[in-house]
């Protein structure tokens, strides 16, 4: 879908109301960041009703208010890279209150005095799809002195949603274009004013909605936190200043703010200077006597035992958390078609059907706008399989209970397309929705919104890190994807034999593990880089697994590989990876295109200035304007002399496709010598070696991450 670029005062259509599948968008500010800037950009948003105005002061979302409409909008944080710095909203058109029909899009200065708008060079707001597509730009123009501007406004015409470029600012600052749009500002100087703290933190009472278990790890938060499982929080978690703005941001029973924090809220007014964020981190324990004291957690594994305390516990931990962290909540219902509202959620209720008690594993219950959606929750932890008889008779009770969706949960990862891991019968879902998750999704939501999207919360946070640190133990029977199977040591045998064929019984098993691979390294860059990447299929086999598995069937038998591509939002290029089972490689690539100007030597210079972590032994290829021509090197010797790229000094350089080799495990399962782990090695590495970069400026991994994947490569390589 081509990308409209709108001038000031444009606007253009985005989607019919009743498109919800598409109603998740995000509006990215960009602005260049030369080191000796004077300013700082700040994204907010505000949310008008019929008449123009916010409802109350919650309608205003920004940096100390970051999410409203009952999470349907919510800042997404900033990013900066080279000169270049964004910040973004997130917008789920579907989740958004009926009477909300217009999301103003609005820019203000964090700036010494006499720094306006003029200052800031390549302002732009682009509006991206819920898959991180383009869909609109606009590049703000002729800025003055203003210090806060509406960029842009999402609203609702008749039943379509549209996008107006708007580009107009306020001399007043944030303050100013809030107020008229009806926001309560309160004077600035009244931030120092000692407003006590909030419930749970620095000996504040704590919130009895938590319950008595949660109070008691309440009192001790900000002292007690062991050094061996420190968790970094997000800037947004400010652990030195708690305000009365904080404490709306508390989670009670309903899932809302609470009535006395909402009247301080409205009492106190909307406060635009910033929150200084200064910890980082929960200080380590101290007063232990000896180094071997493990300190007490929120989730003990300690004591679990056999499969059904196992996965007790671990359904209990999850929907605990579920109701405590709203936005973590809230990401998870939306995954199944649930609304945006208050959650509350049970374990082990009893139904009677047919004269048989049924207790399903937990229920979900959301009220949204005067109704409620339902759900039953199904839970394996382990090595447990999902059972047919077991998941269609909750499909049964759902529908004669009224239940909107049946929730399974296991360490069966789901192959790319949402496929169920198991089939059922067809007529049973005609009024219940069936939808699957795998802990291990479970656990990269938890590490997304910790690590990327923000708590708001210092509390919510220490909760969300207590389910991470939880989920990720052994005991916690919450195990990733780690083993091809069965087949795959047959079929990897049968390649090398050269006797496999298309027709063979077990390949199916191996392509469809392929497939969940592919779903598992998706979600760990996920959560790595903060951005949503996904498998790139072709539009005819997107939804048709049949399909993929014959033609990934046909491609193994024909070649000995198997094959994927992954699309990473801000990166140049989609990236291909290749399981070589013939040679016993992964091969990791990306095509760039050249840029237009300048001769061939002179594009072959710009990629080498992008190249400056990448390792000699990279494969640099050279694409030409004649499909019949072709130039290929290791990046060591273009170094040295970049003429090699080019054996007819005359020919159009259109692009290059740079590629790495990285040794193939083998075994089915297991952390050595393993054929996942080296997969998701090698994608790692070449990712923080090559792709992060290259221009534009895609999400960076961190340096840790980096360095370990980076590392189990190069073990690999020494070990033959």
């Amino acid at each position: 879908m081509a990308q409209d670029v709108l001038s000031k005062g444009a606007n253009v259509s985005l989607l019919h109301r009743s498109a919800v599948d598409e109603g998740r968008l995000h509006a990215v500010v960009r602005w260049s960041d030369p080191s000796e800037a004077a300013a700082d950009v700040d994204v907010a948003a505000l949310l008008l009703g019929q008449d123009g105005r916010v409802r109350s002061d919650e309608d205003f979302v920004f940096y100390n208010a970051p999410t409203g409409g009952d999470g349907a909008v919510r800042l997404m944080g900033k990013r900066a890279q080279d000169a270049v710095s964004e910040d973004r909203v997130s917008v789920d058109l579907e989740a958004l209150p009926p009477e909300i029909r217009t999301i103003v899009i609005v820019a203000s200065l964090d700036a010494t005095e006499g720094v306006g708008f003029a200052d800031i060079p390549d302002l732009t707001l682009d509006l991206l799809d819920g898959a991180g597509e383009p869909r609109v730009r606009f590049e703000v123009a002729a800025a003055g002195s203003e210090t806060a501007m509406v960029l842009g406004e999402l609203y609702l015409r008749g039943d379509e949603w549209k996008f107006r470029a708007v580009g107009q600012g306020w001399d007043s600052g944030l303050a100013g274009l809030a107020g008229d749009y009806g926001i309560d500002v309160a004077d600035p100087a009244d931030d120092d004013a000692d407003v006590g703290p909030a419930p749970g933190v620095n000996g504040g009472a704590a919130p009895a909605e938590f319950g008595d278990a949660v109070a008691v790890g309440i009192g001790i938060l900000p002292e007690s936190q062991t050094g061996a499982d420190l968790v970094e929080l997000p800037p947004s978690v400010d652990a030195a200043e708690v305000s009365a703005s904080a404490a709306v941001d508390q989670a009670p029973s309903n899932g809302g703010p609470s009535t006395q924090a909402r009247a301080a809220r409205s009492r106190t007014g909307v406060r635009t200077r910033k929150k200084r964020a200064t910890a980082a981190t929960l200080p380590p324990l101290t007063l232990a006597v000896d180094p071997s004291w493990q300190p007490a957690r929120l989730f003990s594994v300690t004591g679990v035992g056999n499969t059904d305390e196992q996965e007790r516990r671990a359904t209990s931990t999850l929907l605990s958390t579920m109701m405590a962290v709203r936005d973590f909540g809230r990401a998870l219902v939306a995954r199944f078609g649930g609304p945006a509202g208050s959650i509350e959620t049970y374990l082990e209720v009893p139904f009677t059907l047919d004269e048989r008690t049924s207790i399903p594993d937990g229920v979900i219950r959301v009220a949204r706008a005067g109704r409620v959606w339902t759900a039953l929750l199904e839970v394996k932890t382990g090595t447990s399989p999902l059972r047919n008889e077991q998941v269609e008779r909750y499909l049964d009770l759902a529908r004669q209970q009224g239940y909107d969706a049946v929730i399974t949960l296991s360490n069966d990862l789901a192959p790319v397309g949402g496929m169920h891991p198991i089939a059922v019968d067809g007529r049973k879902l005609r009024k219940v929705a069936l939808h699957h998750i795998s802990w291990s999704e479970v656990l990269h939501e938890a590490q997304m919104q910790l690590a990327h999207r923000g708590v708001d919360d210092r509390l919510q946070a220490w909760l969300l890190a207590e389910l991470i640190r939880y989920l990720e133990h052994p005991r916690s029977g919450a195990a990733g994807f780690d083993d091809m199977g069965m087949a795959w040591v047959p079929i990897r045998e049968a390649v090398a034999a050269n006797t496999l064929r298309a027709t063979d019984r077990k390949i199916g098993a191996v392509t469809t593990s392929w497939e969940k691979l592919v779903r598992h390294v998706s979600l760990t860059m996920t959560s790595q880089l903060g951005v949503n990447v996904t498998p790139v299929l072709p539009r005819k086999l997107a939804r048709d697994h049949a399909a993929r598995a014959q033609a990934a069937a046909a491609e193994l038998a024909a070649s000995g590989t198997l094959s994927a591509t992954l699309r990473i939002p801000g990166a140049a290029g989609p990236v291909t990876m290749v399981a070589d089972l013939r040679t016993g490689q992964i091969r990791t690539s990306i095509e760039v295109d050249a840029p237009r100007e300048g001769g061939s030597s002179r594009r072959i210079n710009w990629m080498l200035r992008q190249l400056t972590d990448a390792p000699d032994a990279l494969t640099v290829e050279v694409l030409f304007a004649r499909r019949d021509q072709t130039s290929c090197e290791q990046l060591k010797d273009v170094r040295a002399n970049l003429a090699v790229l080019l054996p007819d000094a005359g020919a159009e350089l259109r692009g290059f496709r740079l590629m790495s080799l990285a040794p193939m495990g083998t075994k089915r399962n297991g952390l050595r010598k393993a054929f996942v782990p080296s997969v998701n090695d090698a994608v790692e590495a070449f990712y923080a070696q090559v792709v992060q970069g290259l221009r534009p400026t895609p999400p960076k991994m961190s340096a840790e991450a980096a360095a370990e994947a980076i590392n189990a490569v190069d073990r690999a390589v020494d070990a033959g």
